[in-house]
């Protein structure tokens, strides 16, 4: 089984996205050929994982400001990433929030701050102006350069297309995560950590297309790794 963690900072911000939720939900299975449950990133502890037979965690990505999530209320998802030993894929939001957990002592935080990538340059086009208008935003399918072998990244090309939607970034890699890919806007596209299977991916592998395939090909290598976890004795 497949636990799907949702990203959201209020019950209205996870109805309004549970559409989405459930395609992506609907999206694993098929790849994966196993159940996936979605709950939200609120509801996660180590003891409510103990409870079911998941073989993977995928922690999506949020649309929201980071100052306006509980942060006591994303204790318990960060013991749980801290304690399990089951593969994670973390992306985007998630990916910036598995840097933020690992960086630092997370009880000892009042307040996250979102970190964009940069401002806009002057006269620099703004193709996203309803969304932090006057920062860069990379939007839409772009290339991302693979820098390190990993099963992650199994069956792909050196450079991937994948579908990409933040104007934040993770500034600086956490202690005991290595980087696994990047590119020219944003340096920290993928990581690992070094002894544990947890990913953080700044893309979204799950916005995949027929033509632009390889968040797809992503997709069904962690989900592999999740089985091959599962059969180990």
């Amino acid at each position: 089984m497949i636990l799907y963690i949702a990203m959201a900072v209020s019950e209205e911000d996870y109805s309004s996205r549970a559409e989405g939720f459930f395609k992506h939900k609907h999206c694993f299975e098929r790849l994966s050929g196993r159940p996936c449950l979605i709950r939200w990133c609120y509801e996660v502890d180590p003891d409510f994982v103990a409870r079911y037979p998941f073989t993977g965690i995928f922690v999506s990505g949020f649309g929201k400001g980071w100052d306006e999530m509980d942060l006591p209320r994303l204790y318990g998802l960060y013991d749980l990433l801290h304690s399990t030993d089951l593969p994670v894929l973390a992306a985007c939001g998630g990916h910036q929030l598995l840097a933020y957990f690992f960086s630092r002592d997370f009880r000892q935080v009042e307040r996250l701050e979102d970190e964009p990538i940069r401002r806009l340059a002057p006269h620099e086009a703004d193709f996203n102006p309803g969304y932090h208008p006057g920062w860069y935003t990379e939007t839409g399918m772009q290339p991302v350069r693979i820098l390190r072998s990993d099963p992650l990244f199994a069956r792909l090309p050196k450079t991937i297309m994948v579908l990409e939607a933040h104007y934040c970034e993770v500034k600086n890699l956490p202690p005991d995560f290595e980087l696994l890919a990047t590119n020219d806007n944003c340096r920290i596209q993928a990581m690992r950590h070094r002894e544990r299977p947890l990913y953080g991916v700044q893309f979204h592998p799950e916005g995949y297309t027929e033509y632009y395939s390889d968040g797809r090909i992503i997709l069904e290598n962690f989900f592999a790794l999740a089985k091959a976890g599962q059969q180990r004795p």
